[in-house]
């Protein structure tokens, strides 16, 4: 009678490491943008606080 024999390794020798996408919907994208909107948010607070203007106004679109 034969044994059979051992199978081989199956486990991976090496691991892919995947790089994340820096465009389209993903965290990085959406964190970044978020961030951007609440600095310009800011800034037309401070700058309407600072002329005592809308910035519509300002720019002479009202």
């Amino acid at each position: 009678m034969t044994h059979p024999k051992p199978m081989a390794n199956l486990e991976p020798t090496v691991i892919p490491t995947v790089e994340r996408s820096k465009a389209g919907f993903n965290d990085y994208a959406e964190r970044l943008n978020g961030r951007a909107a609440m600095l310009g948010f800011v800034a037309l607070v401070l700058f309407e606080m600072a002329t005592g203007q809308a910035i519509v106004t300002w720019l002479g679109l009202r």
